[in-house]
């Protein structure tokens, strides 16, 4: 028993004696970590280089666009050809996708030798073999009777320019066999973004943020980046790690100079890196008592499956004696242990620089994703990894070392090069039936520059009918007299009060004007919030809390005893007799309140507030918020002579010649006219540019039929009309995997400042995912495309026909003054116009191509509610003190 001990502890010390001759002599090979994560800063920095227009071409990292733009989502379906090629055989694929809700696929393959002539020959040579090859195939499996999509996997570095290729045969998709791996594991993981082989040769992919991808154009959605990584160092970047032995390797090889990572890494060079260092070992005394054979002298003679044998965790020191032997070398024990250390040094470098790399990868997904912590998948294929007994192990470690902040799960891709050919055809074929579909979804939404002209037109039709006596009955567009009949001159000056009522809140203030050379407007406020039920409940509710809030307001600022002037903002159709008295002609914006319509809403106030009894006020003027928009904005501009609303609602107001409003006494001067352009439609006449989606709103909504091109274009109805959308094209299965989710069921969910987020420029699609996620919607990025090019639809249909409108008046300004040209303001205000990220600018193009003689220029209102009511009561006031005169 004391002798097997002593034997053991000899064996142990003398292992322990060999590994650390060869740790010393093979130093510069072994990496810490500290050297792995400058290697990953290293890489890191050449993928930003390779991604850059400008530093591409001299990038050794070439990170070359595969047009892959989106993983399987497990709805793929059908019967795909694939073809392989890339080593010493060809592979025909034959592959069927089954939308079973399992994920199952099934695949049959067969395999061609590739002779030396054909693969050393000419292309079209090699490509004549490939397709006398995939007709065999198609022969054998009796598929010569159908025309399958097929998918070419080419296992060499391509510069794609688009997905379809001609390459003699009908080809839908040309993929590199490390994509092609990332989409096999892809399907039966849909975390999985990278995909790797380590085998001959060694490369990686990942799905890039399409904003960063300078080479191709786009910035939306995600695209397979193939990195191309085997030629990381070709520039001198890694010369500091690169060992004498790398140099002798690289001299000696088929391309010298080029693919310096790759030789550091595959199998391929592997077992030549062992033999050139044993070779010098050997020469140097360390080895076989300094006796070289002449199978250690020949390149070749060592590859990577001896290297493998050699590292097996029980019989690898046996297999190395062995295989020793077989190489005309007279192995002691101690030359073995040397030699075993030797192989597994040269492997654990590979290793290491490969999980450098791919953590360079993995930092840059997080990075992208703005994430503390990241959860993914890495497709991975290749013979070193399959079939190194420690590889794996060691690759995985060092890379969850190096990158903590990611779970990174490792999948074995399964014939990835011919399944995953045929999943990049099926993604592209499901993509393509997606993007039809899309597209006839949305067409009716994008308006051609005619069909806006003829909206243009019927909108003047209508606001002529609206001015005439015999016609403004049956018009749409009602064109109300407002009674305003002057803006302001810059004289107005004094305190008023200002109500501001027109959505679920209600404002109060207290407006001091001041003239002369310290002309300025001061404001003093006070919200009051309008609950649900009085909203909807009897109008006389309605106005005793209006007047509790005024009453408030009052004895907040210490003024209750004051009769001040009033102007009172109602953002409801209302027909005036006088700028003091108006009827409301019907309620909007979700208010219901019985016992109003039909009635005058000032002396209804009034009414309200001799019922409460504690004090009295001048209400001078009632006004819509329009109206208020324009008169704000005349006080600074006195070419504004028209007020555009484009918020919760969408409304337009503008002075016009008194001689054409014949619903008015008079011909002299000018008075404002509030279009109530939201009616428009109401008639039927613009019925061919609605949509079933708007249909489906409209019917939804508290007012059908009624208010139709409101619900085209105001901030109250766009998201619910992207909603319907949704909706539809969940049901056809083009997003959110054909599951709508209890959230897309609730009308309203979807609010239109979603819209106005979604679209923004800076807004990456992650974002938009999380917007997502915050509304209950469990979507991909594939999805968040589609929901982004929805709200784009649906905004900028809303702002060409705003714009349309809109040229109506300025184009009818331009004639009331019989000019050639028209130079004129418009004040606006609104959400929708303020917030949006691209409204505004649609609008005013369409204005510009709609109305090509008018020179329009659009001013930001600043609270026309509030302050353009005092504004209007200041005028009026004015007015009436030089009519008394």
């Amino acid at each position: 028993m004391f002798a097997i001990h002593l034997l053991a502890f000899h064996f142990t010390k003398l292992k322990e004696d060999q590994i650390k001759k060869v740790d010393r002599y093979l130093y510069p090979l072994r990496l810490s970590d500290d050297v792995l994560l400058d290697v990953m800063a290293r890489f890191q920095a050449e993928m930003v280089k390779g991604l850059g227009r400008d530093t591409n071409p001299t990038a050794t990292v070439k990170m070359l666009p595969s047009f892959v733009r989106s993983l399987p989502d497990g709805s793929e379906k059908g019967e795909f050809l694939a073809v392989d090629l890339g080593g010493s055989q060809f592979c025909a694929h034959r592959v069927k996708v089954f939308d079973d809700g399992k994920q199952s696929s099934q695949l049959e393959s067969k395999f061609y030798p590739t002779p030396k002539e054909v693969t050393q020959g000419s292309g079209t040579e090699l490509f004549d073999y490939v397709a006398d090859c995939l007709s065999d195939f198609m022969e054998t499996k009796n598929l010569k009777h159908k025309k399958l999509p097929l998918g070419f996997t080419l296992s060499f570095p391509c510069k794609q320019t688009k997905l379809e290729e001609d390459i003699d045969v009908d080809v839908l998709a040309l993929v590199n066999d490390t994509v092609g791996t990332m989409m096999t594991c892809g399907y039966d993981d849909q975390r999985c973004e990278v995909g790797l082989i380590i085998g001959t040769g060694t490369n990686a992919c990942y799905m890039e943020e399409m904003r960063h991808i300078d080479l191709v154009e786009g910035d939306e959605g995600r695209m397979c980046i193939n990195t191309e990584w085997g030629a990381f160092g070709d520039d001198g970047a890694l010369d500091d790690l690169r060992t004498e032995f790398d140099r002798e390797l690289d001299l000696g090889s088929l391309n010298p100079g080029k693919q310096l990572f790759e030789k550091m890494i595959s199998s391929l060079y592997l077992g030549e890196l062992v033999r050139l260092i044993l070779l010098k070992m050997t020469k140097e005394g360390l080895l076989f008592n300094g006796k070289v054979s002449t199978a250690l002298l020949t390149k070749g003679k060592i590859e990577m499956q001896h290297v493998s044998a050699m590292e097996k965790y029980k019989e690898g020191l046996s297999n190395t004696k062995e295989i020793l032997t077989e190489l005309s070398l007279c192995p002691s024990e101690e030359d073995c242990i040397a030699v075993q250390h030797v192989c597994t040094i040269v492997s654990f470098r590979s290793a290491n620089l490969c999980a450098a790399a791919l953590g360079a990868i993995l930092t840059r997904l997080t990075e992208n994703k703005k994430l503390l912590r990241m959860r993914t998948t890495v497709g991975i294929d290749g013979g070193l990894y399959k079939t190194h007994p420690q590889y794996a192990k060691r690759l995985h470690k060092v890379v969850r070392r190096l990158v903590p902040t990611c779970d990174v799960r490792f999948l074995l891709s399964v014939s990835g090069s011919g399944k995953g050919a045929a999943m990049v055809t099926a993604v592209a074929a499901r993509l393509a039936a997606q993007r039809s579909h899309i597209q006839a979804t949305l067409a009716p939404f994008l308006l051609s520059l005619g069909t806006l002209r003829e909206v243009r037109n019927k909108m003047r039709t209508e606001m002529e009918y609206g001015l005439k006596r015999e016609t403004q009955a049956k018009a749409t567009v009602k064109m109300l007299p407002t009674y305003v009949c002057g803006t302001p001159d810059g004289t107005e000056k004094g305190k008023f009060l200002a109500l501001d009522l027109g959505g679920t809140n209600f404002r109060v203030l207290l407006v001091q004007i001041k003239s002369g050379r310290r002309r300025s407007v001061q404001m003093y406020n006070k919200i009051f919030a309008i609950p649900l039920e009085i909203m909807q409940g009897t109008g006389e509710e309605l106005f005793d809390h209006i007047v509790q809030c005024i009453a408030d307001f009052l004895e907040y600022m210490g003024i209750k005893g004051a009769r001040l002037p009033l102007g009172f903002t109602f953002s409801f159709p209302c027909r005036q007799a006088s700028i003091d008295k108006g009827t409301l002609v019907g309620w909007t914006k979700g208010f219901k309140a019985t016992d109003c319509e039909g009635e005058d809403v000032v002396d209804m106030l009034r009414e309200a507030i001799r019922r409460r009894n504690e004090f009295d006020l001048d209400i001078v003027a009632v006004v819509n918020d329009t109206v208020g928009t324009m008169m704000t904005c005349g006080y600074e501009d006195p070419n504004c002579e028209i007020g555009l609303i484009a918020g919760t609602g969408s409304n337009v107001c503008y002075m016009e010649d008194m001689k054409n409003i014949e619903i008015v006494e008079g011909n002299e001067g000018k008075m404002c006219i509030n279009t109530e352009w939201g009616a428009f439609g109401d008639n039927g006449c613009i019925e061919n540019i609605r949509t079933k989606y708007d249909k489906e709103v409209d019917e939804g909504s508290l007012n059908p039929g009624k208010q139709r091109y409101e619900k085209m274009t105001s901030g109250m109805y766009l998201g619910e009309i992207v909603r319907q959308i949704l909706i539809d094209l969940t049901k056809q299965g083009l997003l959110f995997r054909g599951r709508i989710s209890e959230s897309l069921r609730k009308r309203g969910i979807f609010e239109t400042k979603f819209l106005s987020q979604i679209e923004s420029d800076r807004l990456a699609l992650l974002q938009v995912r999380r917007i997502l996620q915050q509304l209950g919607l469990d979507s991909t990025c594939e999805d968040s495309i589609i929901v982004k090019e929805v709200c784009g639809v649906v905004s900028r249909r809303a702002a060409r026909l705003c714009g349309a409108g809109l040229a109506a008046i300025v184009e009818k300004k331009r004639e009331n003054q019989g000019v050639e040209h028209l130079q004129i303001t418009v004040g606006v205000d609104g959400t929708l116009y303020k917030l949006h990220p691209h409204f505004s600018r649609v609008l005013r193009k369409t204005v510009k191509e709609l109305a090509p003689q008018c020179d329009v220029t659009f001013m930001l209102s600043e609270d026309g509610s509030g302050k353009g009511a005092a504004l209007i009561t200041a005028v009026a006031k004015r007015l009436h003190n030089v009519g008394q005169k």
